[in-house]
């Protein structure tokens, strides 16, 4: 089992990446933000929690989303591994994904950190905002108060991963078969 963090600002590639190592590797990619969708739209216990701290504009706790993410897990705990994607977020969070993996016999092998220069990040959301009609993506102050808010809050995983030895940084800028072949030389290693 090959396990994985995918991380990167917004606009860093990681969702099309993601499809790419899944595919490549069988791994399962799993989006928290798919996974809350997925909650809130069967009326899951969980995902009706989720849904009352989002409605009100705030978090959802680290313990609802463990909850989700442990489920989701479970689905498929015998395959080749996973994708995560939009967690951890934080030191607890990574911690508690140290936990829920080493219940299965497993762990995050490496973290996969895609870098991409900010003014990149702006135009590729700004672009993606012309196709996909969200709003975040649209206006260019929101987009960089969203890389700052990344930086600030995120920064931190990197300095846990790279302490366990488990961080790869990887340029995020080029074609996306030239980052896919970086990312795919890292996993092969791992």
């Amino acid at each position: 089992m090959t396990n994985i963090v995918l991380f990167g600002p917004p606009g860093a590639g990681k969702g099309t990446q993601a499809e790419r190592l899944k595919e490549n590797f069988k791994l399962k990619h799993i989006s928290t933000g798919d996974i809350f969708r997925k909650n809130i739209k069967n009326q899951t216990q969980l995902g009706t929690e989720a849904k009352t701290y989002i409605d009100k504009g705030e978090l959802v706790p680290d313990e609802v989303t463990i909850g989700m993410l442990k489920a989701a897990v479970e689905e498929d705990k015998y395959g080749k591994g996973f994708i995560f994607d939009g967690f951890p977020r934080t030191v607890a969070q990574a911690e508690a994904l140290d936990k829920l993996l080493a219940d299965l016999d497993t762990e995050v092998h490496g973290m996969l950190a895609l870098e991409v220069p900010d003014q990149v990040l702006v135009d590729r959301l700004l672009e993606r905002g012309k196709t996909s009609g969200r709003a975040d993506d649209a206006n260019e102050d929101i987009i960089k108060n969203r890389v700052s808010v990344y930086y600030k809050e995120t920064s931190v995983l990197k300095d846990y991963y790279k302490s366990k030895e488990k961080l790869h940084t990887v340029n995020g800028v080029g074609s996306i078969e030239e980052i896919a072949k970086r990312l795919a030389d890292i996993v092969k290693t791992l």
